[in-house]
């Protein structure tokens, strides 16, 4: 990998690649097959793997199948089980991208802190914390769930214990024995709460778990695969690729139930009780944990685990709201004081309010975060943004997915930015954005077909949804047609210019 030193000169590359995650790592590949090779990756942290390097909170696993969950372009006989684990998942990302052969020029430990437009050099001058590049294209792959969210409670400050957010897990905690809370009651905490439960349980510990709305939680149907499977998928021909196309076929036939007939969906709230009535016999906790707005409205979670940890004795669910939290306790509206040792925040991210936006500024001098923060998130195809010549964005807005791999999403986004890649050196262009007309299109069109999905219709507030009200988040149909709409770079729908004639990169630097 590269060797981070500090740099006082401006690096001049055609390509710099912003996140070191599956989205990140996927553009280097693809780019350096493209015969690309003069690109730099940078990662705010200290390896591959995104979310997969950082969340190592207890209990962490995927919730999309092994078989989906991974390059079509590396596929790995190697799962463990039918959902893998944070760890494994990670040490996938740094094995493919050792096989690829492009750690040398990815750079870790250094963020971005500004990246500006040169409409004169046509290139993005990006300063980091570790240098300055100047970039014929910045391709973010930062990702929506790389910042995470804290809460905005009165007081939280001044709490003298532990306190962490679940995306950056304090391993030097002992919480043997000690009194925890744990806010939000999302697909992190589904995962970490019975962790925790069991680790308290041994120890005379005791945990309050803090939830707002509750989540429809289905049955994990879960399984290790066996020596024999393996062997398979490793030595017979086709068997592998075979197993993850029915995974994806299996996947897929939800998605009209997400974004056409939501009350199909009422087939999967009978699991969900089913479930719950199985691991709670108390009727009032029941009540507590079971929602009342259609499943599929916020994320449908999966686990066999949650229920049980939430009836066990060592652990309570409040639902009272927090009305602020002092030095050694959680004060709930109603006036019960509940003492703490270890606070553990599980409340998501920034993902309808990227932290990055903040740091990118276009062609009219506006940030990123200006020109969403007016009307929401908008770009063309999830893809390019107008008024951002030359920026790529993946897993940008409405490509996330509430049914199936978002790793189909990025590899379609990035074959469309090779491909744009491409038609740059090709045809000498030396600037692409799309133009408004084609941008506000898309963003219509998009939205016209939100309005008849669970998510609009299902009666909840989710964080698929902007201040604005709008699903700025998911993608409203689906994979194959989001991969069909980027088939192929449309140069047509872009406002495009030559690239511009200097005699050499200094004299575009000046």
């Amino acid at each position: 990998m590269a060797k981070k030193t500090p740099k006082t000169d401006v690096t001049a590359v055609d390509h710099l690649i912003v996140g070191a995650g599956f989205a990140g790592l996927a553009a280097a590949i693809k780019l350096q097959e493209a015969g690309e090779h003069d690109f730099v990756v940078i990662e705010k942290d200290s390896d591959v793997g995104g979310t997969w390097h950082i969340n190592t909170y207890p209990g962490a696993e995927c919730d999309v199948p092994s078989q989906l969950y991974s390059y079509s372009f590396a596929l790995n006989p190697d799962w463990s089980k039918v959902y893998s684990p944070q760890q494994e998942i990670w040490e996938y990302t740094k094995r493919v991208a050792e096989d690829a052969g492009v750690l040398d020029r990815f750079v870790f430990d250094t963020a971005v802190l500004d990246a500006t437009w040169d409409d004169t050099a046509q290139r993005w001058r990006v300063t980091t914390s570790d240098g300055e590049y100047a970039a014929r294209t910045v391709i973010s792959g930062s990702g929506g769930l790389s910042e995470p969210r804290l809460p905005e409670i009165d007081g939280i400050e001044s709490f003298q214990g532990e306190v962490f957010h679940s995306a950056r897990w304090n391993h030097d905690v002992d919480l043997a024995g000690k009194r925890v809370a744990v806010i939000g009651t999302g697909a992190s905490a589904i995962q970490l709460v019975p962790e925790l439960q069991k680790t308290l349980q041994s120890s005379g510990g005791h945990m309050d778990v803090y939830q707002r709305t509750p989540n429809w939680i289905i049955p994990r149907n879960e399984r290790r695969f066996t020596g024999v499977e393996k062997a398979a998928f490793k030595h017979v021909p086709g068997l592998q690729r075979a197993a993850r196309a029915a995974v994806y076929a299996q996947l897929e036939g939800r998605a009209p139930a997400f974004t056409r007939f939501p009350a199909l969906l009422k087939v999967v709230e009978s699991q969900c009780k089913k479930n719950i009535s199985k691991a709670i016999s108390d009727p009032e906790l029941r009540a507590k944990v079971t929602p009342t707005y259609r499943a599929g409205c916020k994320r449908i979670l999966i686990s066999n685990a949650w229920y049980p940890a939430i009836a066990s004795d060592n652990v309570d669910l409040v639902t009272d709201p927090i009305a602020k939290v002092t030095g050694d306790a959680i004060v709930t509206a109603d006036g019960v004081e509940r003492p703490i040792d270890v606070l553990v925040v599980a409340t998501g991210f920034y993902v309808t309010e990227p932290p990055i936006a903040q740091h990118i500024t276009g062609r009219e001098g506006r940030s990123l975060a200006d020109v969403w923060g007016e009307a929401g998130m908008a770009a063309y195809k999830g893809t390019t943004i107008h008024g951002f010549p030359n920026l790529f964005q993946i897993v940008g807005p409405n490509t996330a997915l509430g049914h199936s791999s978002m790793i189909f999403i990025i590899e379609s986004q990035v074959r469309y930015i090779v491909d744009a890649v491409r038609t740059m050196r090709r045809e000498g262009i030396g600037a692409v954005e799309p133009t408004a007309e084609a941008q506000a299109a898309w963003t219509s069109k998009v939205q016209e077909r939100m309005k008849p999905t669970v998510w609009t219709t299902g009666g909840c507030a989710s964080w698929y949804l902007d201040k604005f009200g709008n699903n700025t988040t998911l993608w409203p149909g689906q994979t194959f047609a989001f991969r069909r709409h980027l088939a192929r770079f449309d140069a047509e729908q872009y406002d495009t210019r030559a690239l511009a004639q200097h005699p050499n990169a200094e004299e575009a630097l000046a």
